[in-house]
């Protein structure tokens, strides 16, 4: 036995389509614009001083590469 969805059902599922679009893409531009920021300020931070190698002895055993 077939169910004929009324006039009620289309104006309900209309609204809540509506209400359902109009939260997604406020989350989206939400989270759009939180990732903006931080990759901002990622990008504007004063950069890092390179870190010495640290010290090798100059009277360090050196031993020969060895080929297979």
């Amino acid at each position: 036995m077939g169910t004929s969805l009324t006039p009620e059902f289309w104006e309900r599922f209309t609204l809540l389509l509506f209400v359902a679009m109009g939260v997604t893409f406020a989350l989206a531009a939400l989270f759009d614009t939180l990732a903006l920021r931080r990759q901002n300020r990622r990008a504007h931070r004063p950069p890092v001083p390179p870190t010495r190698a640290p010290h090798r002895p100059e009277t360090a055993d050196q031993r020969p590469s060895v080929r297979c």
